[in-house]
């Protein structure tokens, strides 16, 4: 049974940093892009940051570009988000999805796989 299971959200403070987790299992996901999304409140989820199998590859949104880093440790099919200078906006319940191709891709629709998120809350 594939699963991916989300850690490390919390409330931090606006200018704070965060770092989540996610652990794969079920399957072999070292060639796999990983990537996380949010959603907050009465918006639509987004692309956050993906990374490639081999670490070769990483993709960021904008609104994150310099603030978060995405890496990853394969042996132990595990996904990071190192979160610094975090902003109210970066309120979200944050997902790890896994992509079975070995393109990064930005698009939720690409992605095989979900976790069921963990809920980060800056306060300002």
């Amino acid at each position: 049974q594939v699963q991916l299971v989300e850690s490390g959200g919390r409330l931090v403070q606006a200018g704070g940093s965060l770092r989540l987790s996610c652990a794969a299992s079920g399957r072999d996901f070292s060639i796999d892009v990983l990537g996380w999304f949010r959603q907050a409140p009465g918006k639509e989820r987004e692309f956050v940051a993906a990374i490639s199998g081999r670490s070769e590859g990483t993709s960021y949104a904008d609104s994150v570009k310099g603030r978060f880093t995405i890496s990853r440790e394969n042996a132990k099919n595990t996904v990071y988000l190192e979160m610094n200078s975090l902003k109210a906006e970066d309120t979200a319940v944050y997902y790890c999805a896994a992509d079975r191709s070995f393109l990064v891709s930005k698009d939720e629709d690409d992605y095989d796989y979900w976790g069921q998120g963990t809920q980060v809350t800056v306060s300002s």
